[in-house]
């Protein structure tokens, strides 16, 4: 890889960590699973960073090779890797916004979410990054119809689970 690729490479990973934190905050329950799993993703996008070609947004590339590489480890694990409790996650909230019932609403979506399968876990996470389904679809290697249909039973599943 020349200089300029990698230089390139770790200017748009800097950029862009935090996709690669909220996955593994996603499908990890501590620090140090959350850490190899960050190393496990960055290998990944290192290796396939040459095979990139801007067809897409790096972000939304990024995306797809993060989630990919989690559920392929979930996968090669055949166990359910645990999420991250809600209370572990450093979040960095300023006293004058913090709210505790948002707080608490949060902590029920985020043991919600734990229930569902690793690509409707997946789906979830990129759509509450305000991602449209086109990118959705793009992301996880699905048609957009098919993004929509699984979004619908997923939200109706989440109320079912919320509100029992």
């Amino acid at each position: 890889m020349t200089k300029d690729l990698e230089h390139q490479f770790v200017t748009e990973l800097q950029h862009n960590q935090n996709i690669v934190h909220k996955v593994c905050t996603l499908y990890t329950n501590d620090r140090d699973s959350h850490n190899d799993l960050f190393q496990e993703i960055t290998i990944q996008l290192w290796k396939a960073y040459p095979k990139f070609r801007g067809d897409s947004k790096f972000s939304t590339w990024m995306y797809r090779v993060a989630l990919n590489t989690a559920i392929t480890l979930y996968r090669k694990s055949k166990k359910s890797i645990p999420t991250q409790d809600y209370e572990s996650v450093i979040f960095k909230i300023s006293a004058d916004e913090y709210d505790p019932r948002e707080e608490q609403q949060l902590k029920l979506l985020y043991n919600a979410v734990k229930e569902l399968g690793d690509i409707d876990k997946a789906l979830v996470f990129l759509y509450l990054e305000d991602k449209n389904y086109t990118e959705i679809a793009e992301t996880l290697g699905i048609s957009e119809v098919n993004a929509r249909v699984k979004m619908n039973r997923i939200k109706n599943k989440l109320r079912t689970i919320l509100n029992p």
